[in-house]
């Protein structure tokens, strides 16, 4: 019998063609029999929400909100969303809310403004610098804080200013600004250390705010996309422009305006929330959710609401590379960075969760008993020996994701009192033509996990898929997800 043949990935021995293709198609139709079992067991949780939208969800309907629009960071969702529902459940929350992905604290002042105390945990530096900023800004400014702005934004000190600081940089952001830009901020930045603690943070702040539009940058998914005229362009791809490159001086004067809008009137200063609604405090612990969580005490918190990093592929510390480096970061702080970070990018290595927290096997084994996600690994395992992926390291990011996320919600779990809610956003995902039902696979964790599933709200109008899925596989859309979760 002649059959034509494929040699695996390893090149030691080779697997007939229609072999292939035929446990390909096994493992499709095992898939979808075992996520179509799910969604019958999930049906009466399944609800569309006419009052969420993609803007709910997202970084835009932020926009316009005092505060919440100054720094644009698109993982974050709005704080509308935040407030619809600690505004529904508000009888049903008792203690303090708790976000073990804080960004740049969306859910902690949403939940201030409410008057409800909140803890965050946050790994990058960026969010953190952003959170310190805001608590400052809202909190502690003086009037003659207000007036030290008001100067630097009539008078331009930097312009004047011979004091010249340099930034770092790492491999990814070389480059990334015009030579004028460079030297304003250098200026700017000697200029800042001048003022006080207060006034260094608000102005870093700012800075921070406006380094995509005066650089050749922008932010695209994965990575940082290059403009041509920064002279990166690789050879053979399509020329990118991104539009007006801001000039420092118009930038950061307008960015500085903004944020003084949003702190005080024209005639006195006033706090963005009246002092009777803020909590008395926000916390916020810098690092890791896996190294925080455990440290945390049992049954304290009244609610979660959080959104985790998707099983996407992006990597946040090349998205926000050009913040890291300003902020000082080494290349191999960066690096290290990117190994902390919740598995979602393709370069994460397997995390020994045994060895962060040892009574963590029974939530590692939750992960690991759901049929439908074992399935899902032996298929991209499959297709990775086939040489079908895009990325080998596929499988493995997928693995961690769901092994990490299964033991965020066992503490999720654990720290929160009984009855009490966690509230999720999440993304389903695509890879190698084969939809991840993210949605059902951790609801169905959850719920050997101490919780009880009360609703999965789907988002209004579905998202696609990336061009590679879509070119090779057709387009198939996927949900976007409220999970609203009840400890046993």
């Amino acid at each position: 019998m002649t059959s034509e043949l494929l040699t695996t990935s390893f090149g030691l021995e080779t697997t007939p063609k229609n072999e292939i293709h035929s446990k390909t198609s096994e493992l499709r139709i095992k898939i979808a029999a075992l996520d179509a079992e799910l969604a019958k067991n999930f049906k009466a949780q399944f609800s569309t929400a006419p009052f969420l939208s993609r803007k709910t969800v997202s970084f835009q309907g932020n926009k316009g909100k005092p505060a919440y629009g100054w720094y644009k960071y698109k993982e974050a969702f709005s704080a509308g969303l935040v407030e619809y529902f600690l505004g529904s459940y508000k009888g049903r929350i008792s203690g303090k809310v708790l976000d073990p992905f804080a960004g740049i604290g969306t859910t902690l002042f949403a939940a201030s403004s409410q008057g409800i105390s909140a803890d965050g945990i946050e790994l990058l530096p960026i969010g953190q610098e952003i959170i310190r900023a805001r608590l400052l800004s809202e909190r502690e400014l003086t009037s003659d804080d207000i007036t030290t702005i008001e100067r630097w934004i009539t008078f331009r000190p930097w312009q004047k200013c011979s004091d010249r600081v340099p930034f770092s940089t790492i491999r990814i952001t070389e480059n990334a600004y015009p030579p004028e830009a460079v030297e304003a901020i250098e200026r700017y930045r000697g200029a800042l250390q001048q003022e006080s603690e207060k006034i260094q943070a608000i102005l870093r702040l700012a800075l921070l705010c406006i380094l995509e539009d005066i650089s050749y940058t922008r932010k695209d998914g994965q990575y940082l996309r290059w403009d041509a005229r920064s002279g990166k362009r690789r050879p053979g791809t399509k020329a990118f422009n991104k539009g007006k490159i801001l000039a420092f001086d118009t930038a950061i004067t307008a960015k500085l305006k903004e944020i003084l809008s949003d702190i005080c009137d024209a005639e006195s200063p006033v706090t963005l929330f009246p002092v009777n609604q803020i909590a008395e405090d926000i916390r916020l612990f810098n690092g890791s959710c896996l190294e925080v969580l455990p440290t945390l005490e049992t049954a304290s918190y009244g609610a979660v609401m959080t959104s985790p990093p998707y099983c996407n592929r992006y990597d946040y510390t090349r998205t926000y590379a050009l913040e890291l480096a300003m902020l000082g970061l080494t290349q191999a702080e960066v690096l290290s960075l990117r190994q902390e970070m919740l598995s979602c990018t393709v370069e994460n290595r397997e995390k020994d969760l045994l060895k962060i927290c040892p009574q963590w096997t029974r939530f590692i084994e939750a992960a690991n008993q759901q049929k439908l996600l074992q399935t899902i690994y032996t298929y991209l395992k499959h297709e990775k020996t086939s040489g079908n992926l895009n990325n080998n390291g596929i499988p493995r990011m997928v693995r961690g994701y769901f092994s990490e996320m299964a033991c965020v919600m066992g503490e999720c779990a654990r720290v929160l009192k009984p009855n009490a809610r966690l509230f999720m956003v999440n993304d389903n995902v695509r890879y190698a033509g084969v939809s991840i039902s993210v949605d059902m696979i951790l609801s169905d964790i959850a719920q050997a996990l101490g919780f009880e599933v009360e609703k999965i709200l789907v988002v209004p109008g579905k998202k696609g898929n990336s061009s590679q899925q879509m070119g090779a596989y057709g387009r198939e859309p996927l949900r976007k997800c409220v999970y609203v979760w009840r400890k046993r």
